[in-house]
C-alpha cells in the first residue's frame, strides 16, 4: 500500500484521543506507580544497606501497595462523575492495616527493643504511598527526601549521642550482704562505673543507692545485666 493511500485509509479512521487512551490504559497510574517504586526503593535500598528488618522490596511493595489503594479509593467512589461515599476510608484501613506489619518488625530481648525505626519507617512509606496514589507528588517526593536525610544522617548524631557519658541514678536490691564488690565488677565489666553509693540493709534484703556514671548506650542493658546475677533480686532507675 503506497504512502498516499495509507495517509486516506488513517484520514478515515477515528482515532482515539489521548483522553480515551488514558482511561483505558492509565499512563497516569503507571507514574504514580512508577514514583511510589522511586520513593520506596530509595527509602526501603538505605534500609537494606544497613541491614534492617524491612528492606528495600518491602518498601517498594508497601509504597505501591498504598499507592495503588489510594488511587483506586478515589476513583471508586465515582459515578457518572458524582462522588458516592467518602474515599478516606480505603486510606484510613491502609493505615491501619500496616501497623500490623510494622508490630511484626518489633522485638524485645536482652533488655532492649529494636525495630522500632522499622516500624516507623514501614509506616511512613505507607503515608508517602498514600500522597502519591492521591495525585500528591511533590509533598510525596519532599516527605521522600526528609525521610532519606532522617535516616542516612541523623543516624550519625545518634550514634555520638548513644556513646556520650551519662549520669543516671540506679537502685539495686540484693539479698543479704550482697558484697558492692561483686555488683561493682559487673558494673565495669559494663563501661559503669561507681560515682557515689549509700548501702541500706535490712532483713530480707541489701539495697544499694547507686549513682553511676558511663556510656549512654550501657544503660539500656545494665539491668539485665545485674538481674542475671544470682543474688540481685530488683533494679530501678536509669
Amino acid at each position: 500500500m503506497s504512502a498516499p493511500t495509507i495517509a486516506a485509509f488513517l484520514a478515515g479512521v477515528d482515532l482515539p484521543s489521548w483522553s480515551d487512551l488514558n482511561g483505558v490504559l492509565r499512563f497516569d497510574l503507571f507514574l504514580k506507580l512508577a514514583l511510589a517504586v522511586v520513593l520506596g526503593g530509595a527509602i526501603g535500598l538505605e534500609r537494606e544497606i544497613t541491614a534492617k528488618p524491612a528492606g528495600l522490596r518491602t518498601n517498594i511493595l508497601i509504597c505501591v501497595g498504598a499507592a495503588l489503594l489510594s488511587d483506586v479509593s478515589i476513583r471508586i467512589g465515582l459515578i457518572d462523575g458524582q462522588r458516592v461515599g467518602d474515599p478516606a476510608r480505603l486510606a484510613a484501613q491502609i493505615v491501619s492495616g500496616i501497623g500490623f506489619i510494622g508490630a511484626g518488625t518489633i522485638m524485645q530481648g536482652g533488655g532492649t527493643v529494636t525495630g522500632l525505626t522499622s516500624a516507623a519507617t514501614i509506616w511512613v512509606v505507607a503515608a508517602i504511598g498514600i500522597a502519591v496514589g492521591s495525585g500528591f507528588y511533590i509533598e510525596a517526593s519532599g516527605a521522600g527526601i526528609l525521610v532519606m536525610v532522617v535516616l542516612a544522617w541523623l543516624t550519625r548524631i545518634e550514634n555520638r549521642v548513644r556513646r556520650m557519658r551519662r549520669v543516671v541514678q540506679f537502685t539495686v536490691r540484693a539479698k543479704p550482704l550482697t558484697p558492692l564488690m561483686d555488683v561493682r565488677e559487673t558494673l565495669a565489666a559494663h563501661g559503669l562505673h561507681i560515682v557515689s553509693c549509700e548501702t541500706f540493709d535490712h532483713a530480707d534484703d541489701r539495697t544499694f543507692e547507686l549513682r553511676l556514671v558511663g556510656p549512654a548506650i550501657q544503660f539500656e542493658t545494665v539491668a539485665d545485666r545485674l538481674l542475671s546475677r544470682g543474688d540481685v533480686l530488683s533494679v530501678h532507675g536509669g
